[in-house]
């Protein structure tokens, strides 16, 4: 079982930055790949960015790629989303999800089986 926990969501101005974290129970958390999700109001959860779980690699969606940095910290039990350079496209809530099946790089919520219960950002714009 993993319980995750986001934090670091909030109001920012267009062409500010936010960093997001998620805080992970569980004692075989870096063996896990990690992603994070967003879900805006009235549409489905999109794929955001996820990390192998050593850290090793790293994919972003098209439309964060420069922009968002994922990293991790397996020694705190901890996953990071660096977001730059935000425009009002990006308010959503944040979730971060962990896959524990041992497989490749997933970028839908099919392919991960835990979440936080997310964190919202809003930009203005």
């Amino acid at each position: 079982q993993v319980h995750l926990v986001e934090s670091g969501g909030g109001l920012v101005q267009a062409g500010g930055s936010l960093r997001l974290s998620c805080a992970a129970s569980g004692r075989i958390f870096s063996t896990y790949n990690l992603a994070w999700f967003r879900q805006a109001p009235g549409k489905e959860r999109e794929f955001v960015a996820t990390i192998r779980w050593s850290g090793s690699r790293t994919y972003y969606a098209d439309n964060v790629k420069g922009r968002f940095t994922i990293s991790r910290d397996n020694a705190k039990n901890k996953v990071y989303l660096q977001m730059n350079s935000l425009n009002a496209e990006d308010t959503a809530v944040y979730y971060c999800a962990v896959d524990s099946s041992y497989s490749g790089l997933g970028v839908t919520p099919t392919d991960y089986d835990y979440w936080g219960q997310g964190t919202q950002v809003t930009v203005s714009s």
